[in-house]
């Protein structure tokens, strides 16, 4: 079991990293905090350079889950931009990724939560520093789950505006980022 959620961990951690310095430093693509920034602010976000930084970063904690360090905290800030991303970009477009869907936030979401409730594993800096026992276990699995549904709910709550189809100024960086891109 602690192989696979070392893989889980890695590769899961590794596609958040990967997205959050697109967001905050235009690496692989990306568009840095500006160019997040006009997407956010194109569906409705207050503040959208502060929200593109704070979805960088969650974004970026993807690095301390990959190594399970603070992992449960690392699977909140992961988990929180996903449903973030689900409410503002893909539940409109349905399940399915290929149309604009949410599957794909739906299944890193339920890795976090999962890895969130097992723990990070035998494989991870939290067991080396011997806080896996006390950072891991079905609470911190629900805690995660609720807390990343009640924040992420929260937050778009407080967009200005409910865009009822997504605005064209945002296709630009969905289309060069790829269909899988989280908000």
């Amino acid at each position: 079991m602690s192989y696979g959620i070392l893989f889980l961990r890695v590769i899961v951690g590794g596609v958040f990293f990967a997205h959050g310095t697109q967001k905050l430093f235009g690496w692989w693509g990306g568009h840095g905090p500006r160019g997040t920034a006009g997407f956010f602010g194109a569906l409705g976000f207050r503040k959208p350079l502060v929200m593109a930084l704070v979805a960088g970063v969650s974004e970026t904690a993807g690095v301390l889950f990959a190594l399970g360090l603070l992992t449960p905290f690392a699977a909140l800030a992961m988990a929180s931009v996903m449903v973030v991303a689900v409410g503002s970009v893909h539940l409109k477009n349905g399940f399915w990724v290929a149309n604009g869907g949410f599957e794909y936030n739906l299944t890193l979401w339920a890795a976090a939560i999962a890895v969130a409730a097992s723990g990070p594993g035998r494989f991870s800096l939290d067991r080396v520093i011997a806080w896996d026992g006390r950072l891991s276990g079905l609470w911190w699995g629900v805690g995660v789950l609720g807390v990343s549904l009640l924040g992420g709910l929260i937050v778009l709550a407080t967009r200005e505006t409910q865009p009822e189809s997504e605005p064209e100024a945002a296709e630009a960086p969905l289309a060069r980022e790829g269909e899988h891109v989280a908000a």
